[in-house]
């Protein structure tokens, strides 16, 4: 298993100079991969904040390190120009010299809504997704590529460079999957996971309600991607935080056991979500990654 922390970038603490800064710790310290969010979505009049772009500060976070796996979590790929986020995704991956994923997902609309005039139905951001998806892997080939969506088209262009990663930049999707074996998986979701590199699992109870989820839930979701899916790489990514547990270790070897390959640690949480001192995340990080033996 690899073991990523993910940074908050976001509120009076996103000074994207720290963030490179407790990137580098990261690396120092033994963890895998960084991840920041790529927000755009925040009701700056309800609840000012401060957000660093998750783009840039990837970028310099790429220019200090040499080893770690970088991304965002996630990109909402309805809320994306599709070409834009093609040239951004194959930029940071020649920085990085191939050490950059994409997680993607529809992205949460806040209870009060987008200030943006962004798409929240959630039907339409999936299907502006699934075509987001088609011209990205389409410009990444390098090769001639033109589509005719209903919600993108490119007319014939080949992309150049294309990214230092072939087939393509690694994308890791969000898929949904219940807690209650009696209900079906959210297929779409969970089929759509399975055609790219990783699934990042949203788990639901059975009023559709989002929810933790247990190691058994994840195990049973690996039997599906393996029942669905061709042999070949495919990552798991859990994200939650250790702070409480008492052995960090045995907190995640169950979700290591039941299939995960990733674990990410959500430093900000209940660490740092509204302080403006970085050092007990730098502390936090500083200790490295649990030994699963």
């Amino acid at each position: 298993m690899r073991h990523g922390v993910t940074l908050p970038n976001c509120g009076l603490h996103g000074d994207p100079h720290v963030m490179v800064d407790l990137a580098v710790e990261a690396e120092r310290a033994g963890w895998d991969g960084v991840f920041l969010w790529d927000t755009l979505y925040e009701n700056f009049e309800a609840q000012p904040t401060y957000a660093a772009d998750a783009w840039i500060t990837l970028t310099a976070i790429a220019m200090r390190t040499e080893r770690i796996v970088l991304g965002t979590m996630v990109t909402a790929l309805a809320w994306q120009r599709p070409w834009r986020l093609a040239r951004q995704a194959s930029t940071l991956d020649h920085v990085s010299k191939g050490r950059f994923v994409l997680p993607v997902g529809l992205g949460a609309v806040p209870d009060e809504g987008l200030v943006m005039d962004e798409p929240t139905d959630r039907r339409e951001r999936a299907a502006i997704m699934d075509e987001t998806l088609d011209v990205l892997i389409g410009l990444w080939s390098g090769r001639p590529f033109s589509y005719d969506g209903k919600y993108h088209r490119v007319r014939e262009v080949t992309f150049v460079p294309p990214p230092v990663q072939r087939p393509r930049i690694p994308i890791w999707v969000v898929g949904a999957w219940p807690t209650d074996p009696s209900m079906w998986p959210k297929r779409k979701s969970m089929r759509r996971a399975v055609r790219y590199d990783g699934v990042l699992p949203n788990f639901f109870d059975a009023q559709g309600k989002y929810t933790e989820g247990s190691s058994d839930d994840l195990r049973a979701m690996c039997d599906w991607i393996r029942s669905e899916r061709a042999d070949g790489p495919f990552d798991v990514i859990c994200e939650a935080s250790t702070k409480d547990a008492a052995d960090p270790a045995e907190r995640i070897r169950p979700w290591a056991e039941a299939g995960a390959t990733w674990w990410l640690e959500p430093v900000w949480e209940e660490l740092y979500r509204d302080a403006v001192d970085p050092e007990p995340i730098r502390e936090r990080i500083k200790r490295g990654p649990p030994d699963l033996g």
